[in-house]
């Protein structure tokens, strides 16, 4: 008769998946973070400069922005000024991209 052993590897597989998301989470919100540079408007270089991401891995979520208080401003706009999105942009025009880079973390 033969003697078979059962190994239970779930926690190292759930592990595993987290460490890749939250590696994915991080390339994505270095490339929307690019983006986000690249679309914002410059004047004083300030606003610019301040943009930057946070990955909360267990939301499995990334948030682009900043702390600078015009911010909201620029980006939607005022009765005087006109709108210039460099964040919403950022965020939803390269969801391919970012897709696949879920696809190449989490393979």
């Amino acid at each position: 008769m033969a003697n078979y052993e059962i190994h239970d590897h779930t926690d190292e597989v759930r592990q595993e998946i987290g460490s890749r998301l939250e590696a994915a989470l991080e390339a994505v919100g270095i490339t929307a973070e690019a983006y986000a540079k690249l679309l914002c408007p410059v004047d004083t270089d300030r606003l610019r400069s301040s943009i930057t991401h946070d990955v909360r891995a267990n939301e499995k979520a990334v948030y682009i922005g900043t702390d600078v208080e015009y911010a909201a401003y620029v980006e939607m706009g005022t009765s005087r000024q006109k709108a210039q999105p460099y964040l919403r942009p950022a965020a939803t025009e390269h969801t391919e991209e970012y897709r696949q880079l879920f696809d190449q973390y989490l393979k």
